[in-house]
């Protein structure tokens, strides 16, 4: 039930944020799977030149923030880097996502 409300209520964060554009190369980039977050079990995965260690770090770090409240996105700081975290509706499950703010090709995902 928890695990559901985390989800749900993380969907709802990334409504509003930017979408992701890939038309330099007409396909988006690969994300590397980089391993579970500890607190939700959630799936990370880095996108761009995202080291799995930042990965798994921006997302302890939003899943922390996060509180469960999916009206706001997030915004996270680790090692120097900036994240805006938010949800955003999936087929057939939302998926949360931290974009770099000064890079918007770099990426972590947290998905079941």
């Amino acid at each position: 039930m928890r695990r559901t409300a985390v989800l749900l209520g993380a969907a709802v964060f990334c409504l509003a944020a930017p979408a992701q554009s890939f038309a330099d190369s007409g396909m988006a980039p690969k994300a590397a799977y980089c391993g579970t977050d500890g607190a939700t079990g959630l799936a990370v995965s880095a996108t761009g030149n995202v080291s799995c260690g930042a990965a798994l770090q921006a997302a302890a770090a939003y899943i922390k923030a996060w509180h469960g409240a999916a009206a706001e996105p997030v915004q996270v700081r680790r090692a120097g880097i900036t994240w805006q975290c938010q949800e955003r509706p999936g087929d057939p499950n939302p998926y949360q996502v931290c974009v770099d703010a000064q890079d918007h090709s770099r990426l972590v995902t947290l998905s079941s």
